[in-house]
């Protein structure tokens, strides 16, 4: 073995072995090494750091250079005549999309209210493209109406909640992504793979409870004779690294009797007519509970809670490029992008 000592006194070794390998050393420890194919191979705790500059600074181009542009910031090489960008590779990201729950509305003359349904939830995974810009739409919970669609680029729509009637004994509950509960003319239907239908009966005497509306995990509770239904629960999910439920079902009215739960997901719950009913809590897509009306004394509906978006990203894949202020957490080897306002993320 040859063993050559800089001249300059920096403290690097180039070692030559009997197989012609060049190693250059620092501490003992070999930081590269040529083998006697000319093929290049670094320590593993160290890397090759490429020239960087801006546009205004590429040099002469020849084909197969390659550096940082840190106008651009970004990996660029020279092909075929021209500075063009060096992509990423595709990766993997985990979704949750929640529409906004309904809101339910103003009983009127002796009517008890249905409960509004949650909004639909849609969860899976798909491939991002590295440079694509990919929108969240967050819909908004209803105000004695459906809520509001929620979308991600190239995903399937999330449906907005049913809006809980309370308009008239025959009128059947409004459908969405979870369907209303009966307020005496039968329930809503929710979307197939996002939410379920509310509940299809009011109670008997002497409350007359109106039906919870439908979650993401469940049909809403029939309306009772003490109490109205409860909402239908919701669906957890565990993107965030904490399992949450979301999209659960607001609580049916009642004429005199007790509230109604929410169902968990952020449901609201429903009350009697001395009383307003609770609702869908923000960020959810939980359906506003219902009150009812006795002739001279009426509580109002909830309103429906807003929806929500929220991306699962390698942290090694993950660009920092978006719009909207989300709000960026980690969990394990995972960047969460959470908007709770329509915003972008750039892959």
């Amino acid at each position: 073995m040859t063993t050559i000592i800089n001249a300059n006194g920096s403290g690097i070794v180039e070692t030559v072995d009997t197989s012609g390998a060049l190693q250059f050393q620092t501490g003992g420890t070999a930081a590269m090494t040529v083998d006697s194919s000319q093929n290049v191979t670094f320590n593993a705790n160290s890397a090759l750091q490429l020239n960087s500059g801006t546009t205004a600074q590429r040099p002469t181009g020849v084909n197969g250079m390659i550096r940082y542009n840190t106008t651009l910031n970004v990996l660029e090489g020279y092909v075929n005549g021209a500075w063009v960008t060096i992509k990423a590779a595709s990766y993997s990201a985990s979704f949750l999309i929640v529409a906004g729950g309904g809101g339910s509305q103003f009983p009127n003359t002796y009517i008890q209210g249905g409960g509004s349904g949650a909004g639909g939830m849609v969860t899976g995974t798909t491939t991002f493209i590295p440079g694509t810009v990919y929108t969240a739409t967050i819909g908004g919970g209803g105000s004695s109406s459906n809520g509001s669609n929620s979308l991600l680029t190239g995903q399937t729509t999330a449906i907005g909640g049913g809006a809980g009637h309370a308009l008239d004994n025959s009128t059947v509950g409004n459908s969405g992504g979870s369907g209303s509960g009966s307020s005496g003319g039968g329930a809503g239907s929710g979307t197939s793979g996002q939410g379920n239908a509310g509940g299809s009966a009011t109670g008997g005497a002497p409350g007359y409870g109106g039906a919870g509306g439908g979650g993401a995990g469940a049909v809403g509770d029939n309306g009772g004779s003490s109490a109205g239904g409860n909402g239908g629960i919701g669906l957890q999910s565990s993107i965030t690294g904490t399992a949450v439920y979301y999209a659960g079902g607001g609580g049916g009215g009642i004429y005199n009797g007790s509230n109604s739960s929410g169902g968990s997901g952020g449901g609201g719950y429903g009350t009697n007519q001395n009383s307003n009913a609770g609702p869908g809590s923000v960020n959810t897509g939980g359906g506003g509970g219902a009150s009812a009306n006795n002739g001279s004394v009426a509580g109002t509906g909830g309103t429906g809670g807003s929806g929500v978006v929220i991306l699962s990203v390698p942290s090694t894949s993950y660009s920092g490029t978006t719009t909207g202020s989300p709000t960026i957490t980690t969990s394990g080897g995972n960047t969460i992008i959470k908007f709770t306002a329509s915003g972008t993320y750039t892959a």
